[in-house]
């Protein structure tokens, strides 16, 4: 009786490549599979930013609450119980725990005192936004429209700036009205900026440093490069000198005022050395 054996390496390589042969077109290539990898990611990154927005959005409601049930009328007390929870929060929690903020999240249970009408969909920003609708039928028309419409934050404040509401009552026809609507998202596209990651309000809520420092110092450098390309190529008798707080020193010995050596900035010749 003869015992199976297992196939060589040559045989495997031999049966992969005729069943590729069998499957012709139907064997994934690069696009397919880069378009399933992309939805994997798009699909993580939508739980991650629901996740984040419920869990923020549901936190605040209730600070809001608890505060507002504590302070009821005395006003006094009030004051004195922002003050104390803004620094006791912020030491333990980091930044994001103003005395400011958390007047905004009182405000927020007292907008919304209703928790199960609140929407998923948005954000601590959108929410912060609709506050400053006065009209409450305005405002909850705005916050259910944001959340059926999947706007970003920025979107929203320029429908309420702009007056949707009332510009879509005012418009006749239903094609019209599709028009109207869909005109935010050509005047103001979703953008990378609207990436939940780059929102401030969750870098404070996750405690995450935004490193300001280095943003500034970035900017700080690409603005002086550019002055000195600048000044270089406009030729002799322009000087920059210092910076963080050094005078820029320009010196235009055409000018009468300057002919004789009398440069164009005195004060901070000393600084300069003369050198304009």
């Amino acid at each position: 009786m003869k015992h199976p054996t297992s196939p060589s390496p040559l045989e495997v390589t031999a049966s992969v490549a005729a069943g590729k042969q069998q499957a012709g077109d139907t064997a994934p290539n690069d696009e397919s599979v880069y378009s399933n990898v992309h939805d994997v990611l798009a699909q993580a990154r939508s739980s991650v930013t629901r996740a984040v927005n419920g869990a923020m959005v549901n936190a605040y409601w209730e600070i809001g609450r608890q505060i507002n049930e504590a302070i009821g009328e005395r006003a006094e007390y009030g004051k004195h119980l922002f003050s104390y929870l803004s620094k006791r929060l912020t030491d333990d929690f980091g930044k994001g725990f103003t005395q400011r903020n958390l007047r905004a999240m009182r405000q927020f249970y007292l907008t919304f005192p209703i928790r199960h009408t609140l929407r998923a969909e948005l954000s601590w920003s959108h929410y912060r936004m609709l506050m400053r609708v006065d009209n409450e039928r305005r405002r909850l028309w705005h916050m259910n429209e944001a959340a059926d419409a999947g706007w970003s934050s920025r979107q929203l404040d320029r429908q309420i700036q702009t007056l949707y509401y009332d510009r879509l009552l005012a418009t006749r026809g239903e094609r019209n009205k599709e028009e109207v609507a869909a005109e935010i998202q050509s005047t103001h596209p979703v953008t990378a900026a609207d990436s939940i990651v780059r929102d401030p309000y969750v870098l404070e809520f996750l405690n995450i440093p935004q490193s300001p420092k280095q943003l500034e110092s970035t900017l700080e450098q690409a603005l002086i490069d550019k002055l000195q390309d600048f000044l270089m190529e406009l030729g002799r008798g322009f000087a920059f000198v210092g910076r963080q707080g050094q005078p820029l020193c320009l010196s235009i010995p055409d000018l009468p005022a300057n002919r004789g050596g009398a440069g164009a900035c005195p004060a901070a010749r000393a600084r300069c050395g003369g050198i304009c």
